[in-house]
Protein backbone atom coordinates (compact mmCIF):
# COMPACT_ATOMS: atom_id res chain seq x y z
CA UNK A 1 0.00 0.00 0.00
CA UNK A 2 3.24 2.43 -0.12
CA UNK A 3 4.10 5.06 -2.83
CA UNK A 4 2.09 7.82 -4.41
CA UNK A 5 -1.71 7.92 -4.19
CA UNK A 6 -1.99 7.96 -7.72
CA UNK A 7 0.35 5.51 -9.60
CA UNK A 8 0.58 8.06 -12.32
CA UNK A 9 -3.02 9.54 -12.47
CA UNK A 10 -3.54 13.05 -13.35
CA UNK A 11 -6.23 14.97 -13.67
CA UNK A 12 -7.23 16.98 -16.93
CA UNK A 13 -6.07 20.45 -17.45
CA UNK A 14 -8.16 22.76 -19.60
CA UNK A 15 -7.94 26.01 -20.95
CA UNK A 16 -8.79 28.20 -17.88
CA UNK A 17 -5.99 26.87 -16.00
CA UNK A 18 -3.46 27.50 -19.13
CA UNK A 19 -4.97 30.74 -18.78
CA UNK A 20 -4.04 31.20 -15.13
CA UNK A 21 -0.33 29.58 -15.46
CA UNK A 22 0.39 32.79 -18.13
CA UNK A 23 -1.15 35.06 -15.19
CA UNK A 24 1.49 33.74 -12.76
CA UNK A 25 4.19 35.99 -14.55
CA UNK A 26 2.05 39.16 -14.52
CA UNK A 27 3.84 39.96 -10.56
CA UNK A 28 6.54 38.34 -8.99
CA UNK A 29 4.86 37.55 -5.53
CA UNK A 30 1.67 34.94 -4.79
CA UNK A 31 0.65 37.60 -2.35
CA UNK A 32 0.94 41.20 -1.99
CA UNK A 33 -1.78 42.36 -0.55
CA UNK A 34 -3.30 45.78 -1.80
CA UNK A 35 -5.87 47.59 -3.59
CA UNK A 36 -4.90 49.55 -6.16
CA UNK A 37 -4.11 47.26 -9.25
CA UNK A 38 -7.37 45.42 -8.79
CA UNK A 39 -8.94 48.47 -9.18
CA UNK A 40 -7.44 49.38 -12.21
CA UNK A 41 -8.52 46.19 -13.51
CA UNK A 42 -11.88 46.43 -12.85
CA UNK A 43 -12.30 50.20 -13.89
CA UNK A 44 -11.21 48.62 -17.32
CA UNK A 45 -13.86 46.09 -17.00
CA UNK A 46 -16.09 48.71 -16.60
CA UNK A 47 -16.25 48.37 -12.60
CA UNK A 48 -18.45 44.89 -12.22
CA UNK A 49 -17.91 45.07 -8.54
CA UNK A 50 -20.80 48.22 -8.96
CA UNK A 51 -23.24 45.65 -10.16
CA UNK A 52 -23.51 43.18 -7.56
CA UNK A 53 -26.37 41.34 -5.89
CA UNK A 54 -26.46 41.75 -1.64
CA UNK A 55 -23.16 40.95 -0.16
CA UNK A 56 -21.91 38.83 2.93
CA UNK A 57 -18.28 39.84 3.27
CA UNK A 58 -16.98 37.02 5.64
CA UNK A 59 -12.95 37.43 7.12
CA UNK A 60 -11.32 35.54 9.82
CA UNK A 61 -8.81 32.96 10.60
CA UNK A 62 -10.78 29.73 11.23
CA UNK A 63 -14.38 28.59 10.46
CA UNK A 64 -14.54 31.63 7.79
CA UNK A 65 -15.03 28.90 4.76
CA UNK A 66 -17.73 27.05 6.96
CA UNK A 67 -19.65 30.29 7.52
CA UNK A 68 -20.05 30.99 3.92
CA UNK A 69 -20.76 26.91 3.38
CA UNK A 70 -23.20 27.85 6.14
CA UNK A 71 -24.74 30.72 4.37
CA UNK A 72 -25.22 29.38 1.04
CA UNK A 73 -27.12 26.41 2.79
CA UNK A 74 -29.94 28.78 4.67
CA UNK A 75 -30.07 31.15 2.04
CA UNK A 76 -30.77 28.44 -0.75
CA UNK A 77 -33.19 26.53 1.15
CA UNK A 78 -34.94 29.79 1.94
CA UNK A 79 -35.35 29.95 -2.15
CA UNK A 80 -32.72 32.38 -3.01
CA UNK A 81 -29.70 32.06 -5.70
CA UNK A 82 -26.77 32.38 -4.68
CA UNK A 83 -23.18 33.36 -5.80
CA UNK A 84 -20.20 32.02 -3.83
CA UNK A 85 -16.69 32.92 -4.31
CA UNK A 86 -14.37 31.11 -1.59
CA UNK A 87 -10.57 30.47 -1.71
CA UNK A 88 -8.20 28.36 -2.09
CA UNK A 89 -9.68 25.38 -4.16
CA UNK A 90 -9.05 21.74 -3.61
CA UNK A 91 -9.15 19.64 -6.98
CA UNK A 92 -10.29 22.68 -9.69
CA UNK A 93 -10.04 26.45 -9.69
CA UNK A 94 -13.74 25.95 -10.67
CA UNK A 95 -14.81 25.43 -7.25
CA UNK A 96 -13.54 28.48 -5.99
CA UNK A 97 -16.80 30.42 -8.30
CA UNK A 98 -20.31 29.30 -7.82
CA UNK A 99 -22.83 31.20 -9.76
CA UNK A 100 -26.33 31.11 -8.47
CA UNK A 101 -25.85 27.55 -7.32
CA UNK A 102 -23.25 26.22 -9.69
CA UNK A 103 -19.80 26.29 -10.30
CA UNK A 104 -18.48 27.65 -13.37
CA UNK A 105 -18.19 26.12 -16.30
CA UNK A 106 -14.90 25.45 -18.01
CA UNK A 107 -16.12 27.61 -20.71
CA UNK A 108 -17.55 30.54 -18.87
CA UNK A 109 -14.27 30.55 -16.94
CA UNK A 110 -12.07 30.33 -19.65
CA UNK A 111 -13.80 33.17 -21.50
CA UNK A 112 -13.92 35.56 -18.15
CA UNK A 113 -10.21 34.91 -17.69
CA UNK A 114 -9.36 36.15 -21.37
CA UNK A 115 -11.44 39.40 -20.98
CA UNK A 116 -10.01 40.05 -17.90
CA UNK A 117 -6.50 39.77 -19.24
CA UNK A 118 -7.27 41.45 -22.53
CA UNK A 119 -8.43 44.80 -19.98
CA UNK A 120 -5.60 44.38 -17.58
CA UNK A 121 -3.32 44.60 -20.46
CA UNK A 122 -0.28 43.38 -18.94
CA UNK A 123 0.01 45.35 -16.07
CA UNK A 124 1.51 43.94 -12.73
CA UNK A 125 -1.19 42.45 -10.80
CA UNK A 126 -1.79 39.21 -8.50
CA UNK A 127 -2.98 35.96 -9.90
CA UNK A 128 -5.68 36.34 -6.75
CA UNK A 129 -6.33 39.57 -7.78
CA UNK A 130 -7.19 38.95 -10.83
CA UNK A 131 -9.36 36.06 -10.37
CA UNK A 132 -11.13 38.18 -7.77
CA UNK A 133 -11.69 40.03 -10.64
CA UNK A 134 -12.74 37.78 -12.71
CA UNK A 135 -15.58 36.39 -10.15
CA UNK A 136 -16.92 39.79 -9.71
CA UNK A 137 -17.28 39.81 -13.42
CA UNK A 138 -19.42 36.82 -13.61
CA UNK A 139 -21.17 37.82 -10.70
CA UNK A 140 -22.41 40.71 -12.29
CA UNK A 141 -23.73 39.26 -15.11
CA UNK A 142 -25.62 36.06 -13.55
CA UNK A 143 -28.58 36.84 -12.03
CA UNK A 144 -28.45 36.26 -8.36
CA UNK A 145 -29.78 36.94 -4.83
CA UNK A 146 -26.77 37.18 -2.58
CA UNK A 147 -23.05 36.79 -3.26
CA UNK A 148 -21.13 35.08 -0.48
CA UNK A 149 -18.07 36.69 -0.67
CA UNK A 150 -14.92 34.96 1.26
CA UNK A 151 -11.59 37.39 1.82
CA UNK A 152 -8.45 35.28 1.11
CA UNK A 153 -6.30 36.73 3.68
CA UNK A 154 -6.24 38.95 5.73
CA UNK A 155 -9.16 41.58 4.88
CA UNK A 156 -8.12 45.63 4.84
CA UNK A 157 -6.18 45.16 1.81
CA UNK A 158 -7.73 41.90 0.47
CA UNK A 159 -8.57 41.50 -3.37
CA UNK A 160 -12.51 41.11 -2.20
CA UNK A 161 -12.35 44.53 0.20
CA UNK A 162 -13.12 46.81 -3.25
CA UNK A 163 -16.91 45.84 -2.03
CA UNK A 164 -17.30 49.18 -0.87
CA UNK A 165 -20.67 48.65 0.18
CA UNK A 166 -21.61 44.88 1.40
CA UNK A 167 -24.98 44.07 3.01
CA UNK A 168 -23.31 42.68 6.45
CA UNK A 169 -19.66 41.10 7.58
CA UNK A 170 -19.04 38.52 9.37
CA UNK A 171 -15.47 37.76 11.70
CA UNK A 172 -15.36 33.84 12.19
CA UNK A 173 -12.70 32.88 14.78
CA UNK A 174 -9.47 34.87 14.90
CA UNK A 175 -6.31 33.13 15.94
CA UNK A 176 -2.30 33.14 14.84
CA UNK A 177 -1.78 32.54 11.17
CA UNK A 178 -0.21 34.10 7.95
CA UNK A 179 2.04 35.93 10.53
CA UNK A 180 4.65 37.22 7.41
CA UNK A 181 1.59 39.18 6.35
CA UNK A 182 -0.80 40.35 8.73
CA UNK A 183 2.21 40.77 11.79
CA UNK A 184 2.52 38.47 14.85
CA UNK A 185 0.13 39.68 17.49
CA UNK A 186 -3.26 38.87 17.49
CA UNK A 187 -4.68 41.92 18.21
CA UNK A 188 -3.23 43.14 14.86
CA UNK A 189 -4.37 40.36 12.64
CA UNK A 190 -7.78 40.69 13.48
CA UNK A 191 -7.94 44.16 12.97
CA UNK A 192 -6.71 43.16 9.60
CA UNK A 193 -9.21 40.92 9.51
CA UNK A 194 -12.34 43.29 10.75
CA UNK A 195 -10.41 45.97 8.22
CA UNK A 196 -14.01 44.48 5.89
CA UNK A 197 -15.97 46.87 8.08
CA UNK A 198 -17.76 49.40 6.62
CA UNK A 199 -20.17 52.64 7.62
CA UNK A 200 -23.63 51.47 8.74
CA UNK A 201 -23.22 48.01 7.43
CA UNK A 202 -23.34 46.03 10.56
CA UNK A 203 -20.33 44.12 11.46
CA UNK A 204 -21.04 40.31 13.29
CA UNK A 205 -18.56 38.38 15.36
CA UNK A 206 -18.57 35.01 17.89
CA UNK A 207 -16.36 34.81 20.68
CA UNK A 208 -13.31 35.60 20.30
CA UNK A 209 -9.97 36.24 22.52
CA UNK A 210 -9.97 39.07 24.76
CA UNK A 211 -7.26 41.03 22.73
CA UNK A 212 -8.73 39.94 19.22
CA UNK A 213 -12.23 40.87 20.60
CA UNK A 214 -10.60 44.44 21.40
CA UNK A 215 -9.39 45.08 18.48
CA UNK A 216 -12.45 44.20 16.25
CA UNK A 217 -14.56 47.13 18.59
CA UNK A 218 -12.27 49.37 17.62
CA UNK A 219 -12.12 48.64 13.83
CA UNK A 220 -15.88 48.86 13.94
CA UNK A 221 -15.90 51.99 15.67
CA UNK A 222 -13.68 53.71 13.88
CA UNK A 223 -15.36 52.43 10.64
CA UNK A 224 -18.83 53.31 12.00
CA UNK A 225 -20.11 49.70 11.59
CA UNK A 226 -22.59 48.44 14.09
CA UNK A 227 -20.86 45.57 15.68
CA UNK A 228 -23.35 42.43 16.45
CA UNK A 229 -21.13 40.38 19.37
CA UNK A 230 -21.99 36.87 19.96
CA UNK A 231 -23.22 36.66 24.01
CA UNK A 232 -24.20 40.33 23.54
CA UNK A 233 -26.20 40.75 20.99
CA UNK A 234 -26.92 37.39 19.41
CA UNK A 235 -26.77 34.07 21.27
CA UNK A 236 -26.59 30.52 20.50
CA UNK A 237 -27.20 27.61 23.00
CA UNK A 238 -27.85 23.96 23.61
CA UNK A 239 -31.75 23.90 24.02
CA UNK A 240 -32.89 22.72 27.75
CA UNK A 241 -32.48 19.42 29.03
CA UNK A 242 -35.15 16.87 27.67
CA UNK A 243 -35.80 19.32 24.57
CA UNK A 244 -33.23 17.37 22.24
CA UNK A 245 -30.28 17.98 20.94
CA UNK A 246 -30.62 20.98 18.90
CA UNK A 247 -29.72 24.82 19.48
CA UNK A 248 -31.48 27.69 20.35
CA UNK A 249 -30.82 31.09 18.54
CA UNK A 250 -31.66 34.19 19.64
CA UNK A 251 -31.43 38.11 18.59
CA UNK A 252 -33.19 41.35 18.83
CA UNK A 253 -35.42 40.07 16.11
CA UNK A 254 -36.41 37.10 18.53
CA UNK A 255 -35.56 33.50 19.15
CA UNK A 256 -35.53 30.26 16.74
CA UNK A 257 -34.80 26.59 17.33
CA UNK A 258 -32.74 24.81 15.30
CA UNK A 259 -31.36 21.37 14.83
CA UNK A 260 -27.51 20.88 14.68
CA UNK A 261 -25.58 21.66 12.02
CA UNK A 262 -24.68 18.79 9.22
CA UNK A 263 -20.90 19.57 9.46
CA UNK A 264 -19.70 17.52 12.40
CA UNK A 265 -17.16 19.38 15.31
CA UNK A 266 -18.29 22.02 18.16
CA UNK A 267 -16.95 24.50 16.45
CA UNK A 268 -19.41 24.28 13.68
CA UNK A 269 -21.99 25.35 16.31
CA UNK A 270 -20.35 28.87 16.19
CA UNK A 271 -19.88 28.94 12.55
CA UNK A 272 -23.89 28.34 11.78
CA UNK A 273 -24.31 30.57 14.44
CA UNK A 274 -22.52 33.19 13.17
CA UNK A 275 -23.84 32.47 9.66
CA UNK A 276 -27.74 32.91 11.17
CA UNK A 277 -26.72 36.07 12.83
CA UNK A 278 -25.07 37.46 9.54
CA UNK A 279 -28.09 36.77 7.35
CA UNK A 280 -30.84 38.30 10.09
CA UNK A 281 -28.25 41.35 10.82
CA UNK A 282 -28.56 41.73 7.09
CA UNK A 283 -32.37 41.27 6.66
CA UNK A 284 -34.08 40.25 10.03
CA UNK A 285 -37.46 39.54 8.52
CA UNK A 286 -36.67 37.15 4.75
CA UNK A 287 -35.29 34.12 7.13
CA UNK A 288 -37.77 31.48 8.86
CA UNK A 289 -36.73 29.20 11.11
CA UNK A 290 -37.64 26.58 8.69
CA UNK A 291 -35.09 27.65 5.98
CA UNK A 292 -32.69 27.80 8.57
CA UNK A 293 -33.32 24.66 10.05
CA UNK A 294 -33.25 22.85 6.25
CA UNK A 295 -30.12 24.79 5.62
CA UNK A 296 -28.20 23.62 8.43
CA UNK A 297 -29.25 20.00 8.04
CA UNK A 298 -28.23 20.41 4.39
CA UNK A 299 -25.03 22.29 4.10
CA UNK A 300 -22.00 21.16 3.17
CA UNK A 301 -18.11 22.14 2.77
CA UNK A 302 -15.46 19.35 1.47
CA UNK A 303 -12.15 18.72 3.66
CA UNK A 304 -13.75 20.04 7.17
CA UNK A 305 -13.96 17.10 9.18
CA UNK A 306 -14.89 15.26 6.51
CA UNK A 307 -15.63 11.45 6.27
CA UNK A 308 -14.74 9.93 3.37
CA UNK A 309 -16.09 6.60 1.24
CA UNK A 310 -13.93 6.37 -1.84
CA UNK A 311 -11.08 4.35 -3.29
CA UNK A 312 -8.38 5.48 -0.34
CA UNK A 313 -10.73 4.55 2.50
CA UNK A 314 -11.68 1.32 0.86
CA UNK A 315 -8.37 0.38 1.82
CA UNK A 316 -9.48 0.24 5.46
CA UNK A 317 -10.93 -2.73 6.87
CA UNK A 318 -14.39 -3.06 8.33
CA UNK A 319 -14.99 -0.98 11.36
CA UNK A 320 -12.71 1.70 9.90
CA UNK A 321 -13.23 5.52 9.63
CA UNK A 322 -11.34 7.68 7.15
CA UNK A 323 -11.76 11.34 8.03
CA UNK A 324 -10.22 14.29 6.37
CA UNK A 325 -9.82 18.12 7.60
CA UNK A 326 -8.18 20.84 5.81
CA UNK A 327 -7.15 22.66 9.33
CA UNK A 328 -3.42 23.76 9.53
CA UNK A 329 -2.87 26.48 12.41
CA UNK A 330 -3.79 27.10 16.34
CA UNK A 331 -6.86 27.56 16.20
CA UNK A 332 -7.04 24.89 13.89
CA UNK A 333 -5.32 22.15 16.18
CA UNK A 334 -7.21 23.54 19.22
CA UNK A 335 -10.92 22.66 17.56
CA UNK A 336 -9.59 19.47 15.70
CA UNK A 337 -8.52 18.22 19.50
CA UNK A 338 -11.93 18.81 20.90
CA UNK A 339 -13.13 16.60 18.02
CA UNK A 340 -10.83 13.88 19.43
CA UNK A 341 -11.85 14.51 22.70
CA UNK A 342 -15.49 13.64 21.38
CA UNK A 343 -14.18 10.33 19.44
CA UNK A 344 -13.64 8.45 22.18
CA UNK A 345 -15.14 5.62 21.73
CA UNK A 346 -12.03 4.12 19.40
CA UNK A 347 -8.78 4.88 18.84
CA UNK A 348 -8.18 8.14 16.35
CA UNK A 349 -4.74 8.00 14.20
CA UNK A 350 -3.75 10.74 12.61
CA UNK A 351 -1.35 11.35 9.08
CA UNK A 352 -0.38 14.92 8.80
CA UNK A 353 0.95 17.06 6.10
CA UNK A 354 1.76 21.10 6.52
CA UNK A 355 2.86 24.11 4.00
CA UNK A 356 6.10 25.23 4.33
CA UNK A 357 5.07 28.35 5.97
CA UNK A 358 2.95 27.09 8.48
CA UNK A 359 3.88 27.22 12.31
CA UNK A 360 3.76 22.94 12.68
CA UNK A 361 4.38 22.87 16.39
CA UNK A 362 1.29 25.78 17.21
CA UNK A 363 -0.98 23.26 15.09
CA UNK A 364 0.36 19.39 16.65
CA UNK A 365 0.21 20.81 20.13
CA UNK A 366 -3.04 20.11 21.39
CA UNK A 367 -2.80 17.00 18.95
CA UNK A 368 -0.44 14.88 20.03
CA UNK A 369 -1.13 13.80 23.67
CA UNK A 370 -4.72 12.70 22.40
CA UNK A 371 -3.45 10.64 19.26
CA UNK A 372 -3.10 6.95 19.18
CA UNK A 373 0.04 7.54 16.64
CA UNK A 374 0.89 10.38 14.52
CA UNK A 375 2.64 10.20 11.07
CA UNK A 376 3.79 12.94 8.80
CA UNK A 377 3.88 12.99 5.62
CA UNK A 378 4.17 14.55 2.27
CA UNK A 379 2.24 13.89 -1.27
CA UNK A 380 4.39 14.29 -4.92
CA UNK A 381 2.32 16.55 -5.87
CA UNK A 382 1.40 19.00 -2.42
CA UNK A 383 2.14 22.38 -3.50
CA UNK A 384 4.93 23.68 -1.13
CA UNK A 385 4.85 20.30 1.43
CA UNK A 386 6.71 20.95 4.44
CA UNK A 387 8.92 17.34 4.54
CA UNK A 388 7.90 14.72 7.07
CA UNK A 389 11.21 15.01 9.31
CA UNK A 390 10.47 18.59 9.66
CA UNK A 391 6.78 17.94 10.72
CA UNK A 392 8.64 15.41 12.96
CA UNK A 393 10.46 17.71 14.62
CA UNK A 394 8.00 19.97 14.95
CA UNK A 395 5.55 17.49 17.07
CA UNK A 396 8.90 16.41 19.59
CA UNK A 397 9.84 13.62 17.19
CA UNK A 398 6.29 12.24 18.50
CA UNK A 399 5.41 11.53 14.63
CA UNK A 400 6.84 8.97 12.55
CA UNK A 401 7.36 9.35 8.88
CA UNK A 402 4.49 7.75 6.50
CA UNK A 403 6.50 9.20 4.19
CA UNK A 404 3.13 9.56 2.54
CA UNK A 405 -0.64 8.81 3.53
CA UNK A 406 -0.67 5.54 1.57
CA UNK A 407 2.35 4.61 3.57
CA UNK A 408 1.45 5.70 6.79
CA UNK A 409 -2.07 3.69 6.35
CA UNK A 410 0.03 0.68 5.31
CA UNK A 411 2.09 1.39 8.61
CA UNK A 412 -1.11 2.11 11.34
CA UNK A 413 -2.50 -1.20 9.66
CA UNK A 414 0.04 -3.28 10.52
CA UNK A 415 0.25 -2.39 13.95
CA UNK A 416 -2.68 -3.97 14.57
CA UNK A 417 -5.28 -3.31 17.02
CA UNK A 418 -8.73 -2.53 17.55
CA UNK A 419 -10.55 -0.55 14.33
CA UNK A 420 -10.39 3.10 14.94
CA UNK A 421 -10.38 6.36 12.73
CA UNK A 422 -7.51 8.02 10.69
CA UNK A 423 -7.53 11.80 10.46
CA UNK A 424 -5.70 13.33 7.38
CA UNK A 425 -5.28 17.34 8.52
CA UNK A 426 -2.75 19.71 8.53
CA UNK A 427 -2.95 21.61 4.99
CA UNK A 428 -5.68 22.41 2.61
CA UNK A 429 -3.07 21.34 -0.15
CA UNK A 430 -2.52 17.90 1.04
CA UNK A 431 -6.76 17.49 1.71
CA UNK A 432 -6.80 18.40 -2.23
CA UNK A 433 -4.40 15.55 -3.01
CA UNK A 434 -6.39 12.85 -1.06
CA UNK A 435 -9.62 13.81 -2.19
CA UNK A 436 -8.14 13.19 -5.66
CA UNK A 437 -6.74 9.88 -4.46
CA UNK A 438 -10.35 8.99 -2.86
CA UNK A 439 -12.48 9.84 -6.09
CA UNK A 440 -14.14 11.89 -4.61
CA UNK A 441 -16.08 15.34 -6.02
CA UNK A 442 -15.77 18.17 -4.55
CA UNK A 443 -19.41 19.92 -6.21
Amino acid sequence: MSGSLFAGEAPARGRSEAIIDRLHALHPKLIDLSLGRLQRCLAALGHPERALPPVVHVAGTNGKGSTCAFLRAIAEAAGQRVHVYTSPHLVRFHERIRLAGTLVTEAALAEALEEAERANAGEPITVFEITTAVALLLFSRVPADLLVLEVGLGGRFDATNVVDRPAACAVASVSMDHMEFLGDRLSGIAAEKAGIAKPGVPLVTGFQPAEAMAAIEAAAAEAGAPLLRRGRDWSLDRLPEGAGEGLRYADAAGMMDLPPPALPGPHQRENAGLAVAALRAWNPGWLSPEAAARGLRQAQWPARLQRLGGRLAARLPHGWELWLDGGHNAGGGEALSRQLDAWGDRPAHLVVGMKQSKAAADFLRPLVPRAASLWAVAEPGQHLAMTPDEIAAASGRVARPGPDVAGALAQILAAGGPPGRVLVCGSLYLAGEVLKADGTPVT
